[in-house]
């Protein structure tokens, strides 16, 4: 081998690796969320978008139609106890269509954060065979769930529109209604950036997963869905104006049944806390996802 022959070696290997298709570095920024990559991997989220929602109702005898009857009888039931039972304000909006209001706002969130706080358990024999953006999944979640928010959406506006044409105590606010992708976009990004950091907390903590659901219940009676923030008492209306979740349900009755209260500063508080928690997942599930096929 001549001299020119040993100096080309570099510049050959140089071009070697300009064309291989994938390129797994050792060293990555924690807040790294490698969007591009997840772009470059859509075709596989769509795919586990198609596997959620086809899984979720296969071998069912009424298939999709569970994402009608679920919220409706939810509804239902929360009219007879609460509101004729218990008699809790509805601020004299008609029983059902407020407490559907609630119910869909908050079974998006509620779904999509139970969905992504078990994503290592739930994938964790895929995870060890084969490389992808772990991140592939948790996006896949969020969208799989936004299809269900939609169908149940379509179906509360079904209810809306009939109270509306009906004559009753409600009363609109247009120019907020269009604020409603943005309110999905925060519960999306809320729910992911709580989900990430339960599931990198669950490759360890196993105990967390049975307190999820029951936490998930619970965190629901402290966000005003079956109930107005205005019918609290003065010393407990800051408890439950601290959850996030509160002020994007708030936002959306206001918008649709001119019931609540609005706030851009409640709104703006829920925005940065939603920031500030998807932060918080990114670093901790960056850095769990290298290392939890060896605790999973």
């Amino acid at each position: 081998m001549n001299t020119s022959e040993i100096l080309n070696v570099p510049e050959a290997t140089k071009v070697a690796e300009d064309h291989w298709t994938e390129v797994i570095k050792p060293h990555t920024s924690l807040l790294d969320l490698r969007l591009g990559e997840i772009w470059r991997y859509r075709d596989l989220v769509i795919m586990f978008v198609r596997r959620d929602f086809v899984a979720s109702y296969k071998q069912t005898v009424l298939g999709p139609v569970w994402f009608f009857i679920q919220p409706l009888l939810t509804t239902i039931t929360y009219v007879l106890i609460f509101g004729r039972i218990a008699k809790l304000s509805t601020e004299g909006m008609p029983m059902l269509v407020f407490y559907l209001s609630g119910i869909t706002v908050w079974n998006y969130f509620a779904d999509t954060l139970n969905k992504t706080a078990t994503v290592f358990r739930d994938n964790a024999a895929m995870f060890g065979k084969v490389y992808f953006p772990r991140l592939t999944v948790p996006v896949s979640i969020i969208i799989s769930s936004l299809v269900r928010f939609g169908i149940q959406l379509a179906l509360f506006l079904g209810v809306w529109i009939y109270y509306l044409a009906k004559g009753s105590a409600i009363h609109p606010n247009w120019p907020l209604i269009l604020l409603t992708p943005v309110l999905v976009v925060i519960m999306g990004l809320l729910s992911l950036g709580l989900g990430m950091i339960i599931s990198a907390l669950t490759t360890k903590y196993r105990d967390l997963i049975m307190l999820l659901t029951f936490g998930v219940q619970l965190l629901m009676y402290a966000t005003p869905v079956i109930y107005p923030v205005s019918s609290l008492p003065p010393q407990y209306k800051w408890i439950i104006l601290a959850n996030p979740m509160s002020a994007i349900i708030e936002t959306f009755r206001y918008a649709f049944l001119g019931s609540g209260s609005f706030s851009w500063l409640n709104l703006g508080y829920s925005l940065v806390v939603t920031i500030i928690l998807v932060m918080i997942g990114t670093i901790v599930f960056n850095r769990v996802e290298k290392s939890f096929t060896d605790t999973v």
